[in-house]
């Protein structure tokens, strides 16, 4: 398995923006597609966004698609979630996880234990 660790969550008001990190040891991370998922209170932990391991393909949620992007940085072995208008419904913790999986839809079998983002006034 790959160790996960998420940073840069935080509180923002509504129409701010915020970038997620997520720093990876243990494998080569440019073996791994990775992904985004996030949990608020109550609910269970969906889907926000993927990428392959070398960054080419790129998947998103609808809910999230055009104001979310996701990338990686392979020599720094970093997964990052830039979020732009952010909207009181995407308070969550946000969690990333890692992948094996040669082809989408991945299977993630490593994941990290989240950073909190609040959106709020």
């Amino acid at each position: 398995q790959v160790q996960l660790v998420e940073s840069g969550g935080g509180l923002v008001q509504p129409g701010g923006s915020l970038r997620l990190s997520c720093a990876a040891s243990g494998r080569p991370f440019s073996s791994d597609a990775m992904g985004w998922f996030r949990q608020a209170p109550g609910e269970e932990r969906l889907f926000v966004a993927a990428i392959s391991w070398s960054g080419g393909s790129t998947y998103y949620a609808d809910s999230v698609k055009g104001r979310f992007i996701i990338s990686r940085d392979n020599p720094k072995n970093t997964l990052y979630l830039r979020m732009n208008s952010l909207k009181p419904e995407d308070t969550a913790v946000y969690y990333c996880a890692a992948s094996r999986s040669s082809a989408w839809p991945y299977e993630y079998d490593s994941w990290g234990q989240g950073t909190q983002v609040t959106v709020s006034s």
